[in-house]
């Protein structure tokens, strides 16, 4: 099992700055969403955590390894990343490009693969080609390539963002099932679902954390209606809180 934490992070690009000197811990075991308005830095911070952009002051680490001294190939190791946007630099067909997401499982590699297509319902697709799926149908795909390794920590950018309503509670629930013994990290669109489902909220407003804790604690907050800018009516059902704008 893998925690990441972050102490001070800065990021700062063409004046801008991004990411406001922040801290947190996260896992070894847990779900974790991350909401905010757009801009408020949702994307930067999992980049960030996840070494693909470099902080302009602080450090990430991941269990007592500073990120930044990581080889590559370590890093791979203990973290998956999703991306929101994902383009191949080959048009592979669908079942080359999980078995290319499962290479890190040696031997096993190919039986990862097969899992993960059955388990995505990927099976009809595996003789498409990259540039012929629908956006909903890559955003499958992709959680596919990134589970079929299942890596101790997983940051995903809005990976339902473009599925239907019963795909997208199928991937938001097989990223939370993870967390009986793995970390998700998921930046959340869907308010509705991030109460519903995950067990930790993160709130993010100007590149800052301006709440963070137990789901149904962030869901009573008032600072999440201030960093959406709103005033929400709060509804307890059985399945969940309903956050509605007044």
């Amino acid at each position: 099992m893998t925690t990441i934490s972050a102490d001070g992070l800065f990021l700062k690009r063409g004046g801008a700055t991004l990411l406001a000197g922040l801290s947190l811990s996260l896992g070894p075991a847990s779900s974790v969403a991350v909401i905010g308005p757009n801009g408020a830095g949702k994307s930067m911070l999992l980049k960030t955590l996840a070494g693909i952009e470099t902080p302009t002051a602080g450090r990430v680490c991941v269990g007592d390894h500073d990120l930044a001294l990581l080889s590559s190939a370590a890093r791979a190791r203990q973290i998956g990343y999703l991306p929101q946007h994902f383009e191949p630099h080959w048009d592979l067909r669908v079942a080359e490009l999980v078995r290319l997401g499962a290479e890190r499982m040696g031997h096993q590699a190919r039986d990862a693969a097969d899992r993960a297509i059955a388990r995505f319902g990927l099976g009809l697709l595996c003789a498409r080609r990259w540039s012929t799926l629908s956006g909903g149908e890559r955003a499958r795909v992709l959680l596919a390539m990134v589970l079929a390794v299942d890596p101790p920590a997983l940051l995903a950018d809005e990976p339902a963002a473009s599925l239907d309503i019963r795909h997208r509670i199928d991937v938001v629930q097989a990223l939370v099932a993870r967390a009986t013994d793995r970390l998700s990290v998921v930046v959340m669109h869907d308010l509705d679902l991030t109460f519903r489902f995950f067990d930790n909220v993160i709130v993010m407003d100007a590149g800052r954390i301006v709440a963070h804790g137990r789901a149904q604690n962030v869901f009573d907050d008032l600072r999440l209606d201030s960093a959406f800018g709103v005033r929400f009516e709060r509804l307890k059902t059985p399945y969940g809180g309903l956050l509605r704008p007044k």
